[in-house]
């Protein structure tokens, strides 16, 4: 929290200045411009001030909000959502919330299963290949089932709306 004389001085030298932020805006704006928190301002040195390229006051409906722009760190951002009612904001906020937790687990996790019928097709060399080694009538039943996993891919396909002919 700033009062006003020494707001006064920092504009006057051209610094912006945010009154009322909460910690938390606090944590992130130190996130995203490389600065560090200070309880005092008695010597500040050039290692602990952030600094970004252009800072605007911008209009969102009828609310206003900060944007940094070219940023030291950007280790932080956030995400307007606007809807016509709440039901709409929540969902659209809990589809926002999932997707960045599979983000998240994705960066996380190394890992990584591919899907699109990746591991049917998978699943159907390794059968074919088990089909090649019996004979009579159960390799062909063998065979029916490695034809049938890879039909799921086309599927998969058709029912995203690509064109399954090409893309299998």
């Amino acid at each position: 929290m700033i009062y006003n004389y020494p707001e006064q001085l920092l504009a006057d030298a051209g610094v912006m200045v945010i009154e009322h932020a909460d910690f938390d805006g606090m944590e992130r704006l130190s996130a995203i411009l490389g600065a560090e928190i200070v309880s005092t301002f008695d010597d500040p040195t050039s290692d602990v001030l952030g600094s970004c390229a252009l800072i605007e006051e911008e209009m969102i409906g009828e609310d206003k909000v900060i944007k940094f722009v070219g940023c030291q760190r950007n280790e932080a951002c956030s995400i307007v959502l606007r809807g016509s009612g709440n039901h709409i904001l929540d969902e659209a906020e809990r589809s926002l919330h999932d997707a960045i937790c599979v983000l998240v687990s994705a960066v996380k996790n190394h890992r990584t299963i591919y899907g699109g019928g990746n591991a049917e097709m998978r699943m159907a060399l390794a059968v074919n290949e088990l089909a090649n080694t019996v004979e009579g009538k159960q390799s062909l039943a063998i065979e029916a089932f490695a034809k049938a996993l890879r039909q799921l891919p086309t599927i998969i396909a058709d029912n995203a709306g690509y064109d399954s002919a090409e893309i299998v």
